[in-house]
């Protein structure tokens, strides 16, 4: 354990599909989509395969929250199968592939073919989200206890400082190289989000070199299947989590407040090209600034956990994403007061993320890991369901972005309530992961 060439290896995921999460689901793809669906639905409201009352700025987070309901049913029957395996690295390197060409193949969709783009992004989400479970179900078993929420925040570091890299190359094509070679501001935008494929697919398998499969968690019992015993795992687990309720508590919160996060991330672009009249290559610049600021953000709050507590450092990032839901709606009017936000928000962005898994992971059972990883996926990063869903509602019925961003300030302070009652030490000693020391006192020095 805590070899530096697995973790560096295992960090370099995060480094390979952020580019994913940066590129495709925050910058061009939103922005892309709703203008391909105004050109050929117009601005107005449109009813999607003939039923579904759908704007064309609801679209993108309408396919979101669906590809994530569909994680609901996948993933804790894949961690599971992943418990009983030996086949954790296999799977992350298949759906790493799965996802990575569903986004390449976004390159051809334009006009019409809009239906054809969310279900690319149905895939890819799923793909992503699939490949993520079995990536944090290395974290337990790569490094010590002690060492988590610095292995967990340089991992959320590399994604933010690949991502950025990743963006900045696309902000150079957009600005300088698709105008010299004459290209079309749509078909430039087509060229970048299939980077972030490409993207993910090499620097992916690069990662997936790098982490060793240290084998089955548990024996498979003879005569089932992988899938039967991940279904019959998946049911028990269901009936035994209530042995654990702090965890289950815990888990409940972070898919509440971690919901707010990932729609806000999802939103952030088409709200300054609807609102405020931002351009793509505005917007690039500022994700841009979000990634590095995020990068700072999270190896800096692994340092303020090492001093205040994890728990209580994630509760006072809570108190933030609270005000800038009020914010936007009281005062956000001008592009620059949108850069300012976005630098609050970034600030706390990594950091917040970055603590919730490294506090996850000591409060689950061993030989769980993928399993309990599973159920934490569902609400990570670009894979909420609830948050896109509210901001869709709350977009159609008001017919205003601004009060549909501020709606989420439900889960935000839904979340802080119900993590202040959580009792890590007890939910530490549930699991059978008891410490000499409290964990959220664990320190976290910075990566050497």
């Amino acid at each position: 354990m805590n070899d530096r060439r697995e973790i560096f290896g295992w960090s370099m995921y995060d480094w390979a599909n952020s580019a994913f999460s940066t590129t495709v689901l925050t910058v061009f793809l939103p922005v892309y989509l709703s203008g391909v669906i105004e050109s050929v639905e117009g601005s107005g409201r449109f009813l999607l395969l003939g039923f579904i009352d759908m704007t064309a700025g609801g679209f993108f987070p309408f396919c979101v929250s669906l590809s994530v309901l569909m994680q609901v049913f996948f993933l804790p029957i894949l961690g599971a199968i992943a418990d009983y395996s030996h086949l954790k690295r296999r799977m992350l390197l298949l759906f790493a592939t799965l996802g990575s060409i569903a986004t390449l193949l976004l390159l051809f969709v334009e006009g019409s073919l809009y239906a054809l783009g969310g279900a690319l992004l149905i895939l890819a989400n799923l793909s992503y989200g699939a490949s993520i479970v079995f990536y944090n179900a290395f974290l337990p078993q790569m490094v010590t206890k002690d060492q988590r929420d610095r292995v967990s925040s340089f991992g959320w570091a590399m994604g933010y400082a690949g991502g950025g890299l990743l963006l900045l190359l696309n902000l150079i094509f957009l600005q300088v190289v698709a105008p010299a070679l004459n290209i079309s501001q749509g078909d430039a935008a087509r060229l970048c989000i299939a980077s972030a494929g490409a993207w993910w697919l090499v620097f992916g398998f690069f990662a997936i070199s790098r982490v060793r499969e240290r084998g089955a968690q548990r024996a498979r019992p003879p005569g089932q299947s992988y899938l039967g015993v991940g279904f019959k795992q998946l049911v028990g687990t269901l009936r035994e989590i209530r042995k654990y309720p702090m965890t289950l508590r815990y888990l409940l919160a972070y898919l509440i407040y971690n919901d707010g996060i990932q729609t806000v991330i999802i939103v952030a672009a088409l709200f300054g090209a609807q609102e405020l009249g931002m351009e793509v290559s505005e917007l690039t610049v500022v994700i841009l600034m979000v990634q590095v600021v995020a990068f700072i953000g999270a190896l800096l709050f692994g340092r303020i956990a090492r001093r205040f507590g994890t728990k209580q450092t994630i509760l006072g990032s809570l108190v933030i994403w609270s005000a800038t839901s009020i914010w936007a709606q009281i005062s956000l009017r001008s592009k620059i007061e949108f850069w300012i936000l976005a630098a609050v928000v970034a600030l706390v962005l990594g950091g917040s993320q970055a603590l919730s898994r490294s506090l996850f992971s000591m409060m689950i059972p061993r030989e769980q890991e993928a399993e309990f990883f599973s159920f934490y996926e569902i609400s990570d990063r670009g894979t909420s369901w609830i948050g896109p869903a509210l901001f869709t509602w709350v977009q159609v019925q008001t017919g205003s972005m601004r009060t549909a961003l501020f709606s989420l300030i439900v889960l935000f302070v839904g979340g802080l309530l119900l993590l202040r009652t959580v009792d890590v030490r007890r939910a530490i000693r549930e699991s059978g992961n008891d410490e000499d020391r409290p964990v959220e006192l664990a320190p976290t020095p910075a990566l050497a």
